[in-house]
């Protein structure tokens, strides 16, 4: 920053370029940033969108050149035309070529008449584009469980809506952002893009109750949009007198304080803990009536006993004496049965033992012969194994000359052919 140093003698002042002035001029006049209402005169559009206006004090006419960015006019949307009354805030710069200007942050109406003329006239708009149709808001989940929230956070509101939360489980996430005044439309559309990106079932805009002037915010049409075409259903906790703000309008579900919001999302909720309480009494009362009729059953059964006992101790004696010897003869039964079943055994593994020892031999017998005649053998020993057509040949009869013949040796195979048949004298 370029310090600059008054001094009496004018040619001890340090020389300055014009931009290095300007730039120490800009630096110092920052900090009087400041509301300024008046009335708009002279407003040219400029080819980027900004607009060049001079604000007028209707007293006097001391009039101070502005410029608003295109960005911000188009984010609060208060129409810029001679004769209107604006309230704007901003801070004064000194341009290179242009000179004194007062640059804009924010711009809202001036007056209660031309608010109110405005507002019914964006109602009537968005009206017209169906932001207010019923049929086009979406339908509050059944137990939300993620819960984003836009409001300040320091003061009563977001503490009213804690206090009347239901103890479900709720996991909120909440934004802190201006609600009154034209900055709180920046602040609001940010905190809306960022829940965009978030995972919520539902979303709640809150504030306490004002008028129109301070609702002013709730009435941009930037931020209607964003509500109107959120993912998930938005909640506006607003309050209001005679003039809704037009967010309240559009959103999915309205209510006029931070505590109905609450018990709006606490309702499914309730409703589940109704039904269970329901099911819980029908368990009971069934269960009740089940206990009820079991006791009757018992009663009846008593009743019955009762008048069954004389017989039933007459014959008791009698029982027991026949019981007695019914176990005298089934325990000599099973001595008896238990004597026999272990001679049994001891006959059963004798005669399983003798098996065995056959199989044994039987199965030795079989190796033996199954090593005797085992092809393989025969060709160890020198013998081959001759085949015509695939087909064993054991006869000179199965053959005649000029066939040709495979024959199978200890180490490999060969095939010839019949020059020559000479049958054993012997053979028949």
């Amino acid at each position: 920053m370029v310090e600059f140093d008054f001094s009496d003698d004018p040619k001890k002042v340090e020389i300055l370029s014009v931009s290095a002035y300007l730039d120490l001029l800009n630096n110092s006049i920052k900090r009087y940033g400041a509301r300024i209402m008046g009335e708009i005169s002279e407003a040219n559009f400029g080819p980027t969108g900004h607009v060049y206006f001079s604000l007028k004090d209707e007293t006097d006419g001391s009039v101070i050149r502005c410029i608003i960015w295109k960005s911000k006019y188009d984010m609060y949307g208060v129409k810029i035309k001679e004769g209107a009354k604006v309230i704007i805030y901003g801070t004064p710069n000194i341009h290179s070529k242009y000179g004194f200007s007062f640059i804009l942050e924010t711009i809202e109406y001036a007056g209660e008449g031309i608010l109110k003329q405005e507002y019914n006239k964006l109602k009537k708009k968005l009206e017209d584009r169906g932001y207010f149709a019923e049929e086009r808001k979406k339908e509050i989940p059944n137990y939300p469980n993620k819960i984003g929230v836009i409001t300040s956070l320091n003061g009563a509101v977001i503490k009213d809506f804690l206090n009347n939360i239901g103890n479900f489980g709720f996991k909120i996430k909440a934004i802190d952002a201006r609600v009154e005044g034209q900055d709180a439309v920046r602040d609001l559309l940010g905190a809306i893009k960022t829940f965009k990106k978030q995972d919520i079932d539902v979303l709640v805009i809150m504030r306490g109750g004002g008028s129109l002037e301070s609702m002013q915010a709730f009435n941009n049409e930037t931020l209607v949009k964003e509500v109107v075409d959120f993912k998930v259903p938005v909640i506006a906790a607003i309050g209001h007198d005679k003039d809704i703000p037009l967010l309240s309008l559009a959103a999915d579900y309205m209510v006029s304080t931070p505590s109905i919001a609450a018990t709006t999302l606490n309702k499914s909720w309730d409703r589940l803990l109704l039904i269970l309480d329901a099911y819980q009494r029908d368990i009971f009362t069934k269960y009740e009536r089940k206990l009820n009729e079991a006791n009757s059953l018992i009663g009846e059964s008593i009743s019955i006993i009762r008048d069954a006992k004389d017989i039933t101790f007459a014959k008791w004696r009698e029982i027991e004496t026949n019981v007695r010897v019914l176990i005298n003869k089934f325990s000599s039964n099973i001595l008896e049965k238990k004597k026999l079943l272990k001679d049994s055994l001891k006959l059963s593994l004798s005669s399983l033992r003798v098996a065995l020892v056959a199989s044994n031999r039987q199965i030795s017998h079989f190796e033996s012969m199954i090593r005797i005649y085992d092809p393989n053998r025969q060709l160890d020993l020198g013998y081959s194994i001759i085949r015509f057509n695939g087909q064993l040949i054991k006869s000179v009869k199965n053959i005649k000359k000029g066939d040709n013949l495979d024959l199978l040796l200890k180490d490999g195979s060969v095939s010839t052919e019949v020059k020559k048949i000479k049958k054993r004298v012997d053979s028949n």
